[in-house]
């Protein structure tokens, strides 16, 4: 299995003025670049890139837990540090510059709020891996020593709801939760069996909500990834999972032992736990999902009261404020999108917790606009 991006490259082209040479557009050519369209309410909205949807989830699970918006920043940038660390000691990483935590807590470069450009994925890179899979077999025809051969011990795949705003609870996922249990019944091991761990890390709350699920400590001392994650050793957007699936291959064959790689597509929505072993056993198990999420309803033109549930501050790349999207509890009725467009109401957003917020929200029948 083998996978590439050369998003660096296309991107050095684009600012040349100039087509790369060897691309061709797809026929037919497809709306989007996912496999099945946002909900037409998150399209009318403009609401459906991973950069603002990530950190309406991230704001959701900051307001649920307690935490302060100083706090938050603080803590991703404890963990995320010692992310760089991991990253400058791979000969394969994009970015190999050890930051602090407090570097990483001062960015104030905002992409979606709170996220800024140095804690989340860092998409454009020129990046390659392969994963040769064989049974033991195979292996023994072609002579592969038993002392570096990492097998599959278990694996599980499960979803929450496709819609971000039509998950029970915006800060949690079950389906993360499910597909590792899953995966560990399935190798006969558990997560104190683990040796070494990559867990997704294209936004601080892909992290959060792992270790949430698992019940893993941020700041264990067997860290959150082998690569040095997405924002710091790349995150090829297609396969990040295959370095991160080779990276635990070499690192078993040197330490015998267990590792844990998990994969998340979409907006959080999907989600795999691999237990990968220098010592053979466990089951198979299939690819149904061994969970899938229950949707909120949602309503896609509101006119009334409500109450914030989530929400982030887009930015450009000036730096300066778009729009705020907000995900809104209806009286009643479920959930809304809305966006927010007055100035002065996104600078409060950032400037305190804005979940619990009751809103007045107006509709034009296919845009909400929320203000208080």
């Amino acid at each position: 299995m083998a996978g590439a991006e050369a998003l660096a490259t296309r991107r050095a082209y684009r600012k040349a003025g100039e087509h790369v040479p060897w691309s061709h557009p797809a026929d037919p050519k497809p709306p989007y670049g996912w496999e099945r369209p946002p909900h037409p309410s998150a399209l009318a909205h403009g609401l459906f890139l991973p950069v603002h949807t990530y950190p309406i989830m991230e704001t959701a699970r900051r307001a649920r837990l307690g935490v302060t918006i100083e706090e938050e920043v603080r803590e991703r940038a404890l963990m995320m540090a010692p992310m760089t660390e991991v990253a400058a000691a791979n000969p394969h990483a994009w970015r190999r510059t050890v930051r602090t935590a407090g570097e990483l807590a001062a960015d104030r470069r905002y992409v979606g709020w709170p996220y800024t450009r140095s804690t989340v994925a860092v998409l454009e890179v020129d990046q390659a891996a392969a994963v040769v899979l064989a049974g033991s077999g195979l292996a023994d025809r072609l002579g592969v020593p038993a002392e570096q051969r990492v097998y599959l011990r278990g694996w599980a795949y499960a979803e929450d709801t496709w819609e971000v705003a039509a998950r029970p609870s915006l800060g949690l996922s079950p389906a993360a939760g499910a597909a590792a249990r899953a995966a560990f019944d399935r190798a006969g091991l558990g997560l104190g069996d683990m040796d070494a761990l990559d867990v997704y890390s294209c936004f601080a709350v892909a992290l959060r909500q792992a270790c949430d699920a698992l019940g893993f400590d941020p700041l264990d001392r067997r860290g959150l990834t082998v690569t040095g994650g997405l924002p710091y050793a790349g995150g090829p957007a297609s396969d990040y999972v295959l370095h991160s699936t080779a990276t635990m291959a070499g690192l078993l064959r040197a330490q015998p032992g267990h590792g844990l790689v998990t994969g998340v597509g979409m907006h959080l929505t999907k989600h795999s736990s691999a237990v990968w072993s220098s010592s053979p056993g466990g089951r198979a198990g299939d690819s149904a999902p061994v969970h899938v999420g229950k949707e909120v309803p949602l309503v896609p033109a509101y006119s009334g009261p409500g109450v914030v549930a989530g929400y982030t501050v887009a930015h450009g790349r000036d730096g300066g404020f778009e729009k705020g999207f907000v995900v809104v509890e209806v009286p009643g009725s479920g959930r809304a999108y809305a966006v927010v467009t007055e100035e002065e109401l996104l600078a409060e957003a950032e400037s305190r917790e804005l979940v619990g917020q009751e809103v007045r929200v107006v509709t034009d029948g296919k845009v909400n606009v929320a203000s208080w």
